[in-house]
């Protein structure tokens, strides 16, 4: 699988931990209220964006800073799941790797 913000390839796994190491300003994280917080990913290739509620619903001023990078990982994840089913043009195998 190829990276849809960069050239980086690899396993699922492997891209995944990529973007949320590499590329953690893709997913926008804000509050709502004290206890409503939202991300939202938009995808590179087509623009096609995926916005959830995050959960759980917390009041802890510092939940955002704290839970920031599982945040991202739960939107990369479902990033990667749009990926899969509309851009198979991402999806390297490794003989197209060699």
């Amino acid at each position: 699988m190829r990276c849809p913000f960069c050239p980086f390839t690899g396993a699922r796994g492997d891209v995944h931990a990529h973007l949320v190491s590499e590329h953690a300003d893709g997913v926008e994280i804000w509050a709502i209220s004290d206890s409503r917080r939202r991300y939202l990913v938009t995808c590179p290739v087509c623009g096609a964006a995926h916005e959830a509620r995050v959960k759980p619903r917390s009041k802890d001023p510092d939940f955002l800073e704290t839970f920031a990078r599982e945040i991202r990982m739960v939107a990369y994840d479902m990033l990667l799941n749009h990926v899969t089913v509309e851009h198979p043009e991402l999806m390297v195998t490794e003989r197209s790797q060699r």
